[in-house]
């Protein structure tokens, strides 16, 4: 048994195995990983979906051969003409290696755009290739959303030669200038296909020693100059080997970090302890290794040995050995011996539907052996049409049923070898056993093509030229050698050329299908009777379907008389339909019209009735037979025709006679013959008129009908009453009727019959415009009924009946006087104001009414009396006191008497107090007193008002109002002021008109020495005018409102005037004046430059006169302020001032307050705010 070596030992293997697809998944455990530090992820992109897809390419990579060391290109092209920036192009092999990073020596990448054409190039050269860089590629391009992909295969041929050991550290460089395995392209395969790179030589530098000795910050620099690229990688194994290199106290001499042995092999694993009476154990994949046969132990002083004999696939693990705490590890990698093909495939020729059988042997019995088509590996699916039989060594492929396209270069690979061979599949000579016939079918009868042919291909049906596809329609049967063609229900379009073309054979077998099909007229869409109804003036244009193979001929007659296809009424003839056509229909053209069809088949004819309607005749004018108070009735006569159409209904209209505008009465249709419109004015003349309506449309108005004016009657009178009744007759009252309505009131007619019959007596003839009437002549004791009636140009009301019957007889109504209550009291009066006092009385018959006055008769010269039959009235138009008194009234009826008794007061003011005396006076008070006044204007006296009045300025003010005693004390007074008092009365009407006076005056005087008061003349205030304060020159600045002020005294006050220049200021918009107290201002609104001069304020009363002037100086500013407190310049003005901030302005500069002073006589201030 050879002696195992160590992976980074040479050994030589016999071939390299096939090229194939593989996937990160294969090789199915860590080791994969640790070797394969270059392999990627597979991209994002393979999960996109299909549906998001687009084609990008131009012009896609395709697949190449190419001998091993040489050179091969790959081109794609993108076009730039929709794209705003260059596209994203990844190159990658298999399904997940990206070979952007495999960039070197033996691939490079390049791209390039033309701007001409817009298309951008990418390009991947293929430098020196070798036999693992065969296989399937794949380029991607993506823009935004948008996603494309290509796959190509790559061919390298040419025997395999003997390729060295992996070197481990070499797997860690992927590419790099420099290196001699830059630019390879599938690392992963190192240990998953066992494929072995030629011998690489070893590095001068030993770069792990390098690492393990050098300082962390360089690292970079190392890997740049020695062309690591996957420095991460590296230094994770840098820092596991470190872990197991450090120096250990149980191990003099560890395990070495992998070992390799071929299938069947013996292995070697020792270490050497530096105590050899530690406990030692062995370890597979965590599992403790017990001895057995396969399992051998080996003691040889301090080394520890362990077999492992004949090993297979199961042994490739991860091993370890502890000794106490510490452990050692390494792997061990079984390498499968290659198969080898024994006995190759051979050429072979066939036909169509024959069984093909490819065989083949290899060296070993049920080894992994794959088959290709054309380089396409294929799979033992059972739902392949490829099967694979494999019999210990010998390996077939089958293929029940060859057709033409599997003609192509199969071949079968193993790890050791491969061999491959041609198929060919032919057709067998055609021969038609039943041709296709011609047929002539019936619309709607079955199409049965039937033929047979010599082999079993499929093939497919033209007609005319077009392919035929199954359908629910057509059904197509292919049975062994037999085609048919059926169509169950033929049709006018199925009539043609029919083809049946076998597959793969260029051979056709024709026939022909006629359709025949008799005239038919298809009505269906008429109505009843086949009655076609056109309204007068439209145009018809009545088309019937026809339908006859061949197309038959139409005829068209009306009688007689053929229809020709020009004039008004014409015929048109269409390939499947055939129309009538009548310009401008007239109710002439009603009546059949037959249609006729022809051909070889057979014949159809149909008659067809065409109806010419129209709108109906207008009505005959309608009668008005009833007018109310806002409303008619009306009816008419159906129009004579009714254009064709029954009469659905009628609209009405009604119009005022003066006016021309007509208004629709009613929105739904009218049904019947009569209608009543509603909501009319009364008293305003009215026409209506008919519109007849039928489905066509509306008739033509009616005549208008006769004018007619709505009236109503009034209702019935009211309050009905019997006023009187004497021997021979009866007295009526009543009020007029609640409604009058616009006919107006024309008068009564009164009504009466006897108790018992029916039989009504007019009482007036004539009407009565009056609410009272006596029917006179009537027999005593006899009872009446009586009713009353109004009367207008619309005829009586309904009448107004007395409840109850009247019995003819004078009855004695007992005298009573009705006193209104107001009057049961004393009745007051003011003198001037009118007095009229109504009292009611009853009493019949022929009451008689007196008064008196105080027991005497009334003057009538003084006083009015009026009386009637129901009252009396007392009539004064101005009262005086004299007509003050009790007034008695009486009212008698024959022997029987009523009185009553009215006292009316007629009132005035009082007359003053008498004597009003002074009866003491102590510290600051008076005593007054007084007696009441001798008349008390006929009312009582309700109280006094006191007043007083100095003696200096004998001004009156009220001291105490409402008074009710005659005698008062007075308070308060002023000492040293001496008061007169004078007291008014007061009753109902109001005050005195004149006051009793004090004769005396009373003095309020200081206890002890009288003061004698000094005798002063009257001071003079008269003073002519005095400027107390003048004007002050000062300046404006232009825009601002600008003030002058000074002040003036003078007695009387003197009047104000402004001048400019000596000139009189006068109605000028822009000064403003002002004078309050003595201060006189003169505002200037928005002062130019214009506006400087001389200004005087000139003060005249009857006294004389003063005047007063200052200068006025009007400034532009030219430097404007930046900011505040930045100094400023006036025009004209040398001297430079601080401009303002805005907490310094004062408050009487600012431009809202134009009454200010804006300036003061030192300093200048302007506003930044505005």
């Amino acid at each position: 048994m050879p002696e195992p070596t160590k992976k980074d030992e040479t050994e030589n293997e016999s071939a390299p195995p096939p090229p194939e697809k593989t996937t990160p998944q294969e090789g199915g455990n860590e080791k994969g990983k640790v070797w394969s530090l270059g392999e990627g992820a597979p991209e994002e992109s393979e999960k996109r979906d299909d549906t998001q897809r687009s084609t990008l390419f131009i012009e896609k990579p395709q697949s190449g051969t190419v001998s091993v060391g040489g050179n091969i290109t790959f081109i794609a092209k993108v076009e730039a003409k929709d794209l705003l920036r260059k596209p994203n192009v990844k190159w990658f092999k298999g399904k997940w290696m990206d070979l952007a990073s495999k960039a070197g020596k033996h691939l490079q990448l390049k791209e390039s755009f033309e701007r001409h054409t817009k298309i951008h190039t990418f390009e991947m050269q293929i430098i020196k290739a070798k036999e693992n860089y065969a296989g399937n590629y794949r380029c991607e391009v993506s823009y935004k959303d948008k996603f494309d992909s290509c796959s190509f295969d790559l061919e390298v041929t040419e025997s395999s030669q003997a390729a060295p050991s992996i070197d481990i550290r070499s797997a860690f460089k992927r590419s790099g200038e420099g290196q001699d395995d830059a630019g390879e392209l599938d690392f992963s395969g190192l240990l998953k296909r066992r494929e072995i790179k030629q011998q690489e030589e070893e590095p001068e530098v030993d770069v792990w020693e390098l690492l393990k000795n050098a300082n962390p910050s360089e690292y970079e620099k190392i890997a740049f100059q020695y062309g690591i690229t996957d420095l991460r990688g590296m230094l994770k194994r840098l820092k596991r080997m470190r872990r197991e290199v450090k120096k250990s106290a149980a191990f003099a001499k560890g395990l070495d970090p992998a070992y390799q042995v071929d299938k069947g092999g013996k292995v070697r694993f020792m270490v050497e302890l530096a105590d050899p009476t530690v406990e030692l154990k062995w370890y597979k994949n965590g599992q403790e290794i017990r001895p057995s046969a396969k399992y051998i132990f080996e003691h040889k002083g301090n080394q520890r040995i362990l077999f492992i004999n004949n090993c297979t696939m199961t042994d490739d693990a991860r091993y370890y050995v502890t000794a106490g705490d510490e452990k050692c590890s390494t792997e061990l990698f079984v390498r499968d011996p290659p198969i080898l093909v024994t006995k190759g495939l051979e050429d072979t020729s066939t036909y169509v539907g024959e069984r093909v059988e490819l065989s083949c042997e290899v060296s070993e019995d049920d080894a992994n052996v794959k088959w290709f088509r054309n380089g396409v590996e294929l799979s033992n699916d059972p739902k392949s049409r490829y099967r694979i039989k494999v019999e210990g060594k010998k390996h077939t492929l089958i293929i029940e049923e060859a057709a033409k396209n599997d003609t192509a270069t199969y071949s079968v690979m193993t790890t050791g070898g491969q061999s491959e061979a041609k198929l060919s599949v032919d057709l067998r000579p055609l021969k038609i056993s039943l041709a296709l016939e011609d047929q002539t079918v019936r619309l709607g009868q079955e199409i049965h093509l039937k033929c047979e042919i010599s082999e079993n291909v499929e093939g497919k049906w033209y007609k005319n030229g077009q392919l035929i596809e199954a359908s629910d329609r057509v059904k197509l049967y292919h049975k062994g050698r037999i085609h048919r063609f059926i169509i169950p229900v033929s049709a006018v379009d199925d009539e043609g050329e029919y083809m049946f073309v076998p597959d793969a054979y260029n051979i056709n077998i024709p026939c022909k299908v006629h359709i025949v099909d008799p005239p038919k007229l298809h009505l269906d869409g008429l109505g009843e009777n086949n009655t076609v109804t056109v309204v007068a003036g439209n145009k018809l244009r009545l088309e019937i379907p026809i339908s006859g193979e061949p197309p038959p001929k139409v005829f068209w007659s009306r009688g007689d008389k053929m229809v020709t296809d020009s004039g008004r009424i014409r015929a048109e003839t269409y390939p499947d339909s055939s129309c009538l056509v009548i310009d401008a229909a007239e109710r002439d053209d009603s009546g059949p019209f037959r249609i006729t069809l022809k051909n070889e088949a057979g014949e159809d004819t149909a008659l067809i009735n065409i109806k010419v309607v129209d709108v109906p005749d207008p009505p005959q004018a309608p009668n008005v037979t009833e007018v109310g108070e806002d409303w008619c009735i009306m009816t008419w006569e159906p129009p004579a025709n009714d254009g064709g159409s029954p009469i659905l209904g009628y609209f009405i209209e009604r119009k005022k006679k003066q006016s021309s505008r007509w208004m629709r009465l009613n929105f739904e249709l009218c049904k019947e013959t009569t209608f009543e419109p509603k909501k009319m004015i009364e008293g305003v003349a009215y026409e209506v008129r008919v519109f007849a309506v039928n489905a066509i449309g509306m008739s033509k108005p009616s005549m208008p009908s006769k004018s007619f004016v709505p009236l109503a009657v009034t209702s019935p009178p009211t309050l009905l009453a019997v006023d009187t009744v004497t021997d021979t007759t009866v007295t009526m009252k009543w009020r007029p009727p609640d409604q009058i309505g616009a006919a107006g009131l024309d008068g009564y007619v009164v009504e009466y019959c006897f108790e018992g019959t029916d039989e009504w007596i007019v009482a007036n003839p004539e009407l009565t415009d009056k609410t009272k009437f006596t029917i006179s002549g009537l027999p005593t004791g006899s009872k009446i009924l009586v009713r009353v009636k109004a009367v207008n140009a619309a005829g009586e009301s309904e009448p107004k009946y007395y409840p109850q019957p009247i019995l003819v007889k004078e009855v004695i109504e007992p005298p009573k006087i009705r006193l209104p209550r107001h009057l049961k009291q004393t009745y007051t009066r003011r003198v001037g104001e009118t007095v009229n006092l109504v009292i009611p009385f009853q009493g019949k018959p022929r009451a008689k009414v007196s008064w008196e006055k105080n027991g005497s008769p009334i003057d009538k010269n003084e006083i009015n009396i009026r009386n009637t039959e129901n009252d009396t009235i007392i009539f004064i138009r101005k009262a005086e006191r004299g007509h003050s008194g009790e007034y008695d009234m009486k009212v008698e009826v024959e022997n029987l008497v009523d009185k009553a008794t009215i006292d009316i007061q007629i009132v005035d003011r009082p007359g003053p107090p008498e004597v009003v005396t002074i009866e003491d006076v102590w510290g600051e008070n008076v005593n007054l007193s007084w007696k009441p006044p001798k008349d008390d204007g006929n009312a009582a006296i309700t109280g006094y008002t006191i007043q007083k009045a100095d003696k200096k300025s004998m001004e009156w003010f009220t001291v105490i109002e409402h008074y009710h005693r005659t005698s008062a004390t007075i308070n308060e007074l002023v000492i040293g002021n001496e008061y007169y008092f004078r007291i008014f009365a007061e009753n109902m009407c109001g005050l005195s008109e004149d006051a009793t006076m004090t004769k005396e005056s009373a003095l309020i005087a200081k206890d002890g020495k009288v003061y004698k008061y000094p005798v002063y003349d009257d001071f003079d205030f008269s003073e002519r005018p005095l400027f107390t304060q003048p004007l002050v020159n000062t300046f404006a600045v232009a825009g601002y409102n600008a003030t002058l002020n000074c002040s003036v005294r003078g007695n009387p006050k003197p009047k104000i005037t402004w001048m400019k220049n000596k000139v009189l200021i006068m109605n000028d918009p822009r000064y403003r004046m002002f004078s309050n107290q003595g201060v006189c201002t003169l505002e200037i609104r928005k002062p130019s430059p214009y506006d400087g001069g001389t200004y005087s304020c000139r003060a005249v009363n009857e006294l004389g006169e003063a005047e007063v002037e200052c200068k006025l100086e009007v400034r532009v500013i030219y430097h404007g302020v930046i900011n505040p407190g930045e100094p400023l310049s006036l025009a004209g003005d040398n001297q430079v001032y601080n401009a303002p901030t805005p907490l310094d302005i004062p408050f009487h500069s600012h431009p809202l307050f134009p009454h200010a002073n804006a300036f003061s006589a030192c300093k200048v201030c302007i506003s930044l705010l505005f």
